[in-house]
Parts: structure tokens; sequence; C-alpha cells
């Protein structure tokens, strides 16, 4: 079977879909652009800037993006291809997208706020306190985490580093620009052109002029910088920078897609599917915890409802972005694991082994893509620079939702000290910063990151279920949100009761531990959850 039969079936799939299942779940979200969206009601020049759909799909899919649609799946071929192509276009269509637009729509109804107040304006306060402890804790984690990804790829490639720097540059550049050009039709799309081909340029130029530093340094600057994204105006750098970095992504997929076409290349792996593999465990659940961003991602929803929501300039955008967003990463995920299965087993666990999923991906991508002329040494290092621009995306995007989190859990706080983290953006970004710095210090993220796979599905999880409550009072059925919650939380249980058995084996009693809290997390969310049900349904009867 040649891989271009894979990416065309996949393709149309994904578009039938959209115009099909999308406009069904449109429809059962009422979406009205009479709403009129919180980015204009509550505009603030920083926070809240009604933006172009073009402009706010490129934030949001430069962030929910980053190397999880092609890490996971990469991986997750190891229990065999087809499971993981079916898993991703079912998941995307069905699940992922319906979780992203329902996260956004959800919030676009709530002032823009996250799913954690969302949670208590339908579950509950106590609801609303544990999951933005949850969240924000996942957050730093994924911040830390992220710094040292990046200050480590700075590190062993400078001009990665020299090419980043560029980008931010530029960004700030088309920010001002565009700012001062906003009433002018054609101005944007000069703008946008000039900035893709000098982008491009900067790539090419980044690779020329290699910055050195150390770890340190470069920790502080990436955090410095995380800082700076966080509090200044999302119009003027951290929205600019994902709407150009997205058409590294754009570019990827379109040199992918047109070097498969050309090359013509062969599917050379089997068809056969492993219920188990030695080092990742059983087919379920882990292949729908480890696809995750390909499919469906509980950090989608804390970007739907966070950044991306105060962004849309009308309802009827959330379609495009939030369903829309889904399905072109469900398809990356799919050039993803094309990438590798074109080699046979052996030799992809061999690769796999021994030199991780992205430079496997790298290769295999860059070799498909220099059939379209190009030298495969420039085109490995394209793929390779495109997945490290979207980890410093993760990073700033992380800090910005992390410090609404923290201003949200304080907001009904009234001690002063509450007052201030809630209100004061530099402050409650200086915490956020803070302990991320200290969690890094620590070393204890590399302890702690092996459970963000189970940890990452149950905030999808919780995500369905507080949208399915929001539904419910909204007198609007929800069996579409309703099925997915229940095979989530049958993952997100099961993974996290496997995950704390084999660590507890392990003599790892830290994260066997923080699995079991998060057992308890998911049960109680879910008795609040059922507790505020009742109490309408009850309160519906006393008035009828």
């Amino acid at each position: 079977m040649q891989l271009t039969y894979l990416f065309l079936f996949s393709a149309i799939i994904l578009i039938v879909a959209y115009f099909t299942y999308g406009k069904f779940v449109f429809k059962k979200f009422k979406i009205n652009n009479n709403n009129l969206a919180p980015s204009h009601r509550l505009r603030d020049g920083v926070d809240y800037v009604p933006s172009k759909p073009i402009v706010v799909l490129g934030h949001h899919f430069a962030s929910i993006a980053g190397a999880g649609p092609i890490v996971g799946p990469i991986i997750a071929v190891a229990f065999g291809w087809v499971p993981a192509v079916i898993w991703i276009l079912i998941g995307g269509i069905f699940f992922g997208a319906v979780h992203d637009l329902g996260s956004m729509v959800a919030s676009l109804r709530n002032d823009g706020k996250s799913i954690g107040v969302i949670i208590q304006n339908n579950i509950g306060k106590k609801g609303k306190r544990l999951f933005i402890l949850f969240s924000f804790s996942t957050l730093i984690l994924i911040i830390a985490v992220f710094a040292d990804i990046i200050a480590k790829t700075f590190i062993n490639n400078p001009g990665v580093a020299s090419a980043s720097i560029l980008f931010i540059l530029l960004a700030v550049v088309f920010g001002f620009v565009t700012k001062l050009t906003e009433n002018k039709k054609s101005a944007f799309l000069i703008a946008s052109i000039v900035g893709v081909v000098v982008m491009y340029y900067f790539v090419y130029l980044g690779m020329q002029i290699p910055f050195e530093l150390n770890y340190q340094t470069w920790i502080y600057i990436l955090l410095i910088y995380a800082f700076i994204a966080s509090v200044t105006p999302v119009s003027m750098l951290l929205q600019p920078r994902d709407y150009l970095n997205s058409f590294l992504l754009y570019g990827l997929i379109l040199a992918a897609i047109v070097g498969v076409v050309i090359a013509n290349p062969t599917i050379v792996m089997d068809t056969e599917v492993h219920v188990s593999t030695e080092n990742l465990g059983y087919l379920f659940p882990v292949l729908f915890v480890t696809i995750a961003c390909g499919a469906i991602s509980g950090f989608h929803s804390l970007v739907a409802s966070g950044t991306t929501s105060k962004q849309l300039d009308k309802e009827s955008d959330a379609k495009v972005v939030g369903y829309g967003g889904m399905l072109i990463e469900s398809f990356l995920a799919i050039i993803s694991v094309g990438a590798v299965i074109v080699l046979n087993r052996t030799d992809y666990l061999s690769r796999l082994g021994q030199d991780g999923p992205v430079p496997l991906f790298a290769d295999g991508l860059g070799a498909i893509i220099s059939s379209l002329g190009i030298s495969e040494s420039f085109a490995v290092g394209f793929v390779a620079l495109t997945v490290s621009a979207f980890a410093l995306t993760t990073l700033d995007t992380c800090t910005r939702l992390a410090r609404f989190t923290l201003q949200e859990y304080f907001e009904d706080v009234e001690q002063p000290i509450g007052k201030k983290l809630s209100q004061n953006r530099y402050l409650s970004t200086g915490v956020v910063v803070i302990l991320s710095v200290l969690l890094l210090g620590s070393g204890g993220f590399t302890t702690l990151w092996p459970i963000f796979g189970s940890a990452n599905q149950l905030l999808a999880a919780l995500a369905l279920l507080t949208i399915s409550v929001w539904l419910i009072k909204k007198d609007i059925n929800p069996t579409f949100v309703t099925i997915p919650m229940f095979f989530m939380f049958t993952v997100t249980l099961t993974s996290l009761g496997l995950f704390a058995w084999q660590n507890f084996q392990k003599d790892a009693y830290v994260l066997s531990v923080i699995a079991a809290i998060l057992f308890v997390l998911s049960f109680a969310l879910i008795f609040l959850a059922r507790k505020s049900l009742v109490k309408e349904v009850n309160s519906k009867e006393l008035v009828n």
C-alpha cells in the first residue's frame, strides 16, 4: 500500500467530518453571533482582544500542537500503525474536536473564563478549587519540563536558538505593524506575506549564526521571556509569534503532502496489531493515553478556555478554531505515523529506542520532503527546527495560562493578598515563574513527568464532565459529550490504577501516591457534579 493513499483517505475523512459532524456539534452548542463575545464586552487590550479568525487559529493551533501530535503517535505505532490511525481519526473527530469546541463555547458563555470557573458556576466552588489546584500544578510541571527541554535543545543546536530569537523579534515587529495598520484591510495581508517570508528566511539565517550560552543562562532567559510574554498585551507578542509560527507547521504539512505525492513511498511496516509491548504495556489504556494530542488532550481545554476564548471576535469563529484546529492536528498526527511506517517494524523499534521519536520523525519526513529537490540534510534540519519552535510556544502559553488559573483561584478570596494576586498580572506571573524555578532547581520535574500522560487525559475527562453538566443545565442533550466523557474516564482511571501499582512495585512511592490522589480527585469531582445535578432536578420539581 502506498503512503499517498493513507494521507488521501485521512484527509477526506477529516474534511467530511468537519462539514458534517462538525455542523451537528455546532448546532448542539447553539452558536449564535448575537451573543457578544467576551473579547468585545470585556476588552482590555491585554488578554481580551478581538482578533481575526486566521490569527486566533494560528495562536490556538500553535499552542495545542507543540511536539504532542508528533511524539505520541510515533511511540504508539509500537502497538501497530492500524490501531494508531483508527484512534487518531475517530478520537479526533468524535472526542478531541468536541472537547476543544465545547471548552471554547462554554468559556465564551462564561466571560472567557477557564474550565475552573465554569466548574464553579455549574458544579460548585469546591470543584473549582480542586480543578484549579490540579491544572495549576500540571501547568507548573509543563513549564519546568519545557524550559529544560528547550535549554538543552538550544545547547545542542545553537542555530535553533538563533532562529527562535529572530522569530521573537519578528513577532514584536509584526505586532506593532498590524496594530498601527489595523484599520487598513490590505495591510494585514501584506504584513502576513512579508512576515512569513522573513520567518522562513530566519530559519536559514539562524543556522548560519549559532548563538551559544550555558544551560543555566538559557533557563533564566527562557523564564524571563515567559514572564514578559505572559504580562504584555497578547496582540504584541504571544499572538503574532504563534500566528507566524503556525505557518511553519502549515508549511511542514504542505511539504509532507507534496513530498509523499512525488516520492510515492510504500508502507513497509506490517499491519499486525500488538496487544502489548515490553516497554509500554497493554494497548488499552496506553495507546489512548500516549497518542494524546493527536486525538484528544486535556491541555487543549486549558488553551481553549484560557487564551483562545478571550480573542475570538464572534462565536461562529469557534468552529474553525476549535473543531477545525483539532482536525488539523489529527492530520499532523497521521503525517507523524506516515513518517515511520515507511520502515519495517524491527528498524522502527531499533531507531525509536536509540534516537527517540523527534529525530525519527525528522529523518523520516525529511527524506520524503527531499523529493521536492531540497537537500535531505536541510529538510531534516527544517523539520527538527519546526518541532523545537513549538516547544517555545508551549512554554509561553502555559505561563500565561498558569497566571490565569492563579488569578481565578484567588478572585473570590477576600484577604488582601488574594485580591492582589487576582488583580495584578505581574505579581501572579511572578509567582508562576518562581514556582517553576524552584521545581527546576529541585530536579523534581524529572520524577513527576512520567505521570503527565495520565494527568493530561484526566484533564480531558474532567473538562468533558464540566461541559456535560453545563449542557444538562441548559436543557441540551449531552450524549455527544457524555459518551467521550465515559470513555476517557475509563481510560484515565485504568491508566492511573496501573501506573500506581507498577510504581508501587518499583518502590517509586511518590508517583504511586500522586496517581492515587488523582484517582480520588476524579471521583470527588464526579460526586460534586452528580450532587449539583440532583440539586438542579429537585429545584425544577419544586418550581413545577
